[in-house]
């Protein structure tokens, strides 16, 4: 299921926020189109208000999967002990030393795969591979260098800059091993990282998204009939109990 949200009065939802399959962060204050986030998400999954560096933008400089969390290195010792303390063990959560900082826009990343701006150090490309357990791809999006900004990654699919060649499209899924398609976000935008976040079984947009988008995303990430993995588990249980 796709839906519409917004962080006080900006529709850059994936400017505030950080969702993937294990937890979710959230910046401090939004209104209650931001409460949204709450409601899909209570009970699935831990919901962590943070900041980083004191910033609310916590989208933009940080990326994650279920298996780590990456933060730059301008996060404070009390902000990394709050984000470690709050999310599951299981998550591995490292500060790193990186000049391109903006992490969330330098880097697009699923469960598996990871698309890394072209001038990411070398040594932060090792950790992204070891923290995130991903394989690691330095990769344009439309000759745009900033992939995390210009594309949003599940395990499902990915929807990329609506300037994204075919040949740049078929290469990416190539990589990515998901189905991908261009379009846009909050009526037009391409910037589609600021405008959406999205897991395996839900995605937020901004308030500006209009139905056909919608529709594009909810398709893509193949979201119509998405649960989270433990209700999936307890209805595949159930029915093959109710076989045997």
């Amino acid at each position: 299921m796709a839906v519409r949200a917004q962080f006080e009065n900006s529709s850059e939802i994936g400017v505030f926020a950080r969702l993937t399959n294990a937890y979710c962060l959230l910046a401090y204050g939004g209104q209650d189109n931001f409460r949204v986030f709450e409601s899909e998400l209570q009970g699935h999954i831990p919901l962590v208000r943070c900041s980083i560096a004191g910033c609310r933008v916590i989208g933009r400089l940080t990326v994650g999967n279920k298996k780590g969390l990456l933060l730059p290195n301008t996060t404070t010792d009390q902000e990394l002990l709050h984000i470690r303390n709050s999310l599951p063990d299981e998550v591995v959560v490292q500060r790193i030393e990186e000049r391109l900082s903006a992490l969330g826009n330098v880097i697009a990343c699923n469960d598996y795969v990871a698309l890394v701006h072209p001038d990411v150090d070398r040594e932060t490309e090792e950790i992204i591979a070891d923290v995130l357990g991903v394989e690691v791809f330095r990769q344009t999006v439309a000759s745009n260098v900033l992939v995390g900004s210009y594309a949003v990654i599940s395990n499902q699919g990915a929807l990329v800059h609506p300037k994204t060649s075919v040949e740049d499209q078929d290469e990416l899924s190539s990589l990515l091993q998901v189905s991908l398609v261009a379009g846009t976000v909050n009526r037009g935008s391409d910037v589609i990282g600021a405008g959406l976040v999205v897991n395996d079984w839900v995605a937020f947009c901004g308030l500006d998204t209009t139905a056909t988008e919608i529709s594009v995303v909810e398709k893509i990430f193949k979201l119509a009939d998405a649960q989270p993995a433990e209700i999936a588990t307890k209805l595949r249980n159930a029915l093959i109990d109710e076989m045997n």
